[in-house]
């Protein structure tokens, strides 16, 4: 059999390059001009360049010989997962202006009690979106915030039967963040006081602080926001074919922990006083809509705005 001068018994080539020529409709893909902003004539195609640079015996930032023996282990086959450039700039922050914290992964700190996290309720059918109880889907995480859509609610019965029980389960200032879906997976929202009783599509994530935790939500917030830990996101959470598959690899995610709750509150500060100024505000409005009754606007249930 031929063996090409490339090939190794133990390893795996990965090519984990961003586009392949041809658009999501299967059309030509070109290079844009940055300048211009128009197309050229030349195909964007960076898995030519990885597979050209191979077979020159080069090699490029996008192809990464893997162990097979790794590849074996952990079972996954998406390219991606296997690149490892936002972590090494992750560790690269950690070692310098970071360097007073240590890094530990969300599945760290769920198994010592740190941290809960859970997925969203369910999915109710498009045919059961009426009722007073907002159904919350990962469209409606934007700019940290939670958007009720009046347009997609459920009954009182209907929230029950995903909740489980007569509560939704959810807290002020619970972090949420998409689980499953193209752009967004990452983006974290903060579920503001008033917005608890809602419905949380399945494929979305319920971050909090758990028992033992040291920190408090907007630590947790600022942590999560940090460019190089969003960035881990986009290796970690795969688009599935199966909606019912959102896995598990977000327990990979590392973030970076404060040596103690003094610093831990000092970094944290400006999003505690942003969010928990907002809720202020916020209680005031929905004091007032309450009041007038004759608006249209939903920034809670009308249950509890």
């Amino acid at each position: 059999m031929h063996r090409p001068s490339w090939f190794r018994d133990d390893k795996v080539l990965v090519s984990f390059a961003s586009t392949v020529g041809i658009n999501k409709d299967g059309e030509e893909l070109y290079v844009v001009d940055p300048e211009t902003g128009r197309r050229t004539d030349q195909i964007n195609d960076e898995l030519e360049r990885d597979v050209t640079a191979v077979l020159a015996g080069g090699k490029t930032a996008t192809v990464r010989w893997v162990s097979a023996g790794t590849v074996r282990k952990s079972g996954i086959c998406v390219p991606i997962y296997y690149d490892r450039r936002s972590l090494n700039r992750y560790k690269r922050v950690l070692r310098g202006r970071l360097n007073r914290f240590v890094s530990k992964s969300l599945g760290d700190l769920i198994e010592h009690g740190e941290l809960v996290v859970h997925h969203g309720h369910g999915s109710p059918s498009a045919d059961m979106r009426t009722g007073e109880i907002p159904y919350i889907k990962v469209s409606d995480l934007r700019a940290g915030q939670v958007n009720i859509n009046p347009t997609n609610r459920v009954s009182q019965v209907v929230a029950e039967r995903h909740w489980r029980g007569k509560i939704s389960g959810l807290k002020a200032f619970d972090l949420l963040t998409p689980a499953r879906t193209s752009k967004n997976i990452g983006d974290i929202a903060v579920l503001m006081p008033g917005q608890e009783r809602v419905v949380l599509t399945k494929e979305m994530l319920v971050i909090r602080p758990g028992p033992e935790a040291k920190f408090d939500s907007f630590y947790l917030l600022w942590a999560l926001s940090l460019s190089i830990v969003r960035e881990q996101w986009e290796r970690l959470v795969f688009m599935q074919t199966n909606r019912e598959d959102t896995g598990q690899r977000f327990r990979e995610i590392e973030i970076p922990m404060a040596p103690n709750a003094k610093a831990a509150g000092e970094v944290a500060a400006p999003f505690r006083q942003y969010y928990e100024g907002m809720a202020s505000l916020r209680a005031e409005f929905l004091d007032y809509l309450s009041q007038s009754g004759c608006h249209h606007v939903f920034l809670a249930s009308e249950a509890e705005g």
